[in-house]
């Protein structure tokens, strides 16, 4: 039996072409694009997670370098040798880094006394006030809120810390991801286009303007996301720190080297600092100074986002807020800290080069057979 889609058309034209709609041609070809675009983000995400050992390492010596690169390239340009330059720019990057680490354990002896009291004294005042009504909680059962709050935190923390991709769980894994992120770090300030040279004359030669371009695009990119976020991470934490200061808080110094750190992580490191701040002036000074706090963190955060992100970020990431928010999430819930660490770099950078790749392939003309 001849079927009646089977049967040739008197214009010549092909049976399946005449009964399948376009639209639903269309969809079928997008979605064979996308179930291979979607297979191999799956077999990257795989091998991030198998190799994290290895990715994390080089995500922050990349990070590192195109926050140090520019530094390099100015004292270049005024003749310095490529290696005194190099030298000289990891020594003072590692000082930099050395000091907040020594003024915050330092600021944390020095106030370890005056906080244990504090935390003593605030949770007597916490005690006393749950033993009245309307609360009426007892000493046991107040114990054993306190017991179950203990093990959920340290639960969920190891999940928030940990994610699927670890930085390293032993001395040894920290290590040997430090030594990986200095040595890559020291062979992308000397070398950082060869490297991306020889990445390049992997793929076709007709194919290799457009990743240049896109090498480029991406490198650029990712120099004005970290330059920006440090200068939004400086004015959060001193901001937040001068706070806190003046109210008097324990440990303000620590607070606001917290919040400059946190500030890295976009969106949800600077609410959880915030946060942070808040309980601990809610808990060591009371109700007043907690809404000051409050009205501080509100203020520098107001100033970030009116400010310092349409001007300064929104210029660096050209990616929507939607995106950062999201990535964000993703990342988190991907890899954890390093995941939110990483996640708007990523996008960034992913963004500007796929950008340049198209503008160069559009632009580059069709080669003559």
């Amino acid at each position: 039996m001849e079927l009646p889609w089977s049967r040739p058309r008197p214009d010549g034209a092909s049976a399946d072409a005449s009964t399948v709609p376009p639209g639903v041609r269309t969809a079928s070809e997008w979605s064979w694009r996308l179930l291979v675009i979607l297979g191999l983000a799956a077999v990257v995400v795989y091998l991030v997670i198998v190799f994290h050992e290895i990715v994390i390492p080089l995500l922050v010596a990349l990070l590192v370098s195109a926050l140090l690169q520019p530094a390099v390239s100015s004292l270049v340009r005024h003749r310095w040798p490529k290696w005194l330059a190099i030298l000289v720019t990891l020594v003072a990057f590692a000082a930099v880094v050395a000091g907040l680490v020594m003024l915050v354990v330092w600021q944390v002896r020095a106030g370890l006394p005056q906080l244990e009291r504090e935390s003593v004294a605030a949770y007597d005042r916490l005690r006393n006030t749950l033993r009245e009504p309307p609360w009426s909680v007892t000493d046991t059962q107040l114990s054993g809120y306190v017991a179950s709050a203990g093990d959920l935190l340290r639960k969920d923390s190891g999940q928030l810390i940990g994610g699927v991709v670890r930085v390293g769980s032993t001395t040894g894994h920290l290590l040997a991801g430090a030594l990986i992120a200095v040595f890559a770090t020291i062979f992308m300030l000397i070398d950082g286009h060869g490297i991306w040279r020889w990445i390049t004359r992997l793929f076709p030669r007709t194919g290799r303007p457009a990743i240049a371009a896109a090498g480029d695009a991406g490198w650029s990119t990712l120099t004005s996301f970290v330059r920006v976020q440090i200068l939004v991470a400086v004015v959060n934490g001193v901001g937040i720190g001068l706070v806190a200061f003046f109210l008097g808080l324990p440990l303000a110094v620590p607070i606001g080297v917290v919040v400059l750190l946190a500030s890295f992580i976009p969106v949800i490191g600077a609410i959880v600092s915030g946060v942070i701040a808040v309980v601990i002036a809610l808990v060591f000074a009371g109700p007043v100074q907690a809404i000051i706090m409050l009205a501080g963190v509100l203020l520098v955060h107001l100033l970030e986002a009116h400010v310092m992100q349409p001007l300064l970020v929104g210029g660096a990431v050209k990616v929507h807020p939607l995106a950062v928010v999201v990535g964000v999430a993703a990342g988190t819930g991907i890899a954890g800290v390093a995941g939110a660490l990483f996640a708007v770099p990523l996008i960034a950078v992913a963004n500007a080069m796929v950008t340049a790749m198209l503008r160069t392939v559009h632009s580059t003309p069709p080669a003559v057979e």
